[in-house]
């Protein structure tokens, strides 16, 4: 098997899942996340875009029902040891397929927890299983259950997180080495990837941020390349990925002569993402951290610049996204604590001015605050 766990560390994941299950008096748990599974057995696999479910019992029992082209998936890459398949056909309904399972572990009419909050549950496969499960058990929304367990990271999951911050360094550093008046994004993009990949590192859970120009100013990644002009400028948002756990990274990069707002706007960037990390605090509610962020931007004058959240949780994430739970924003109360890992970033977009600046960094929240996993400067480099 190749687990990047042992399998001590995943049987004392699913243990305390299971301590959770019974506090809320579940007999079982439906996961449809594929984050959940990889945490709780290693099954690593992009196969949730089917139906999939990964069972966890109240006694502790674990059963995966998939597809065919994954049955090999699981055996090598996780602890799973009962693994059911369904097969593709017109008339399919692995809804059911899971209910009779199920069945037979004794379960009808009890109380089960459902990841419905899950890309690898569409609203369709969700009305299905209701459906399905209509007058077998009570189903009750158990979607933050292992996300909260994933919350803290264990210290084999902060050396893998370590080795993504690594990672995203590395690709940086070939950010800051190809920009250029001239350069084509593709160039950079390419590059940046590249390092990654030759240096152990995995593909990304969505797609590397690049945009320059009027482009500058966008915070997704949108189909297309240019080149550079020699008054330009770069914004970049990605990730080092490792094991699939993510380390992000922003910038803006400023080509050819940078005016004086685009500096000041810099400045009170990072000043924002400084006062950032000193409100990530253990035992500190996590929406502190926006509103330090909204402090310093709105007396600079950037009110209407800026984002309504500053950052999220970053692990183990899988495609459509790395963006993690829980987010930094107004009022949320969720109490930051060590081995949180948290991607903060400062977003200035002045649509007025056609100007852009960004900054961003991941963190490790310790005993007494939190600590940059990236090891590069935050100052404005100019290209």
């Amino acid at each position: 098997m190749a687990l990047h766990f042992s399998e001590s560390e995943l049987a004392a994941r699913r243990e305390r899942a299971v301590v959770l299950m019974q506090k809320r008096g579940l007999d079982g748990l439906l996961m449809f996340r594929q984050e959940s599974m990889y945490y709780l057995t290693g099954y690593d696999t992009f196969g949730y875009v089917y139906f999939q479910c990964l069972y966890l019992g109240a006694d502790g029992r674990l059963m995966l029902l998939t597809r065919m082209p994954d049955l090999r998936q699981a055996e090598n890459t996780s602890d799973i040891k009962d693994i059911r398949i369904w097969i593709d056909a017109p008339n399919a309904d692995p809804s059911a397929e899971l209910r009779e399972y199920l069945r037979t572990f004794g379960l009808a009419g009890k109380t089960l927890g459902v990841e419905w909050e899950a890309y690898g549950l569409t609203a369709r496969g969700g009305m299905r299983l209701q459906a399905a499960f209509d007058s077998f058990a009570d189903l009750q929304d158990a979607s933050d259950l292992v996300s909260r367990l994933r919350l803290v990271k264990s210290p084999q999951e902060i050396a893998y997180v370590r080795e993504a911050a690594h990672l995203a360094d590395l690709a940086l550093d070939e950010a800051h080495r190809l920009t250029k008046p001239g350069a084509d994004e593709g160039e950079i993009l390419a590059a940046m990837q590249s390092i990654i990949i030759r240096n152990g590192g995995d593909d990304s859970a969505n797609e590397f941020i690049i945009g320059s120009g009027p482009d500058a100013l966008l915070c997704r990644y949108k189909t297309g390349r240019r080149k550079l002009d020699a008054q330009d400028q770069l914004t970049l948002e990605f990730a080092g990925v490792y094991r699939h756990y993510h380390s992000c990274l922003m910038r803006t990069i400023p080509v050819g002569k940078v005016s004086r707002r685009q500096i000041e706007m810099h400045k009170v960037a990072v000043e924002a993402l400084e006062a950032c990390k000193a409100a990530l605090k253990p035992g500190r509610p996590i929406g502190a951290v926006f509103d330090a962020h909204a402090r310093v931007l709105d007396a600079a004058g950037y009110r209407q610049h800026r984002m309504n959240a500053t950052g999220y949780s970053l692990g183990a994430t899988f495609a459509p996204n790395w963006m993690d739970w829980p987010m930094f924003y107004h009022g949320n109360s969720e109490p930051a604590a060590p081995g949180q890992v948290y991607f903060i970033h400062l977003i200035i977009f002045d649509s007025e001015h056609g100007l852009a600046m960004t900054s961003g960094q991941t963190v490790l929240v310790n005993e007494t605050g939190c600590e940059a996993l990236s090891q590069r400067s935050l100052e404005l480099v100019v290209r």
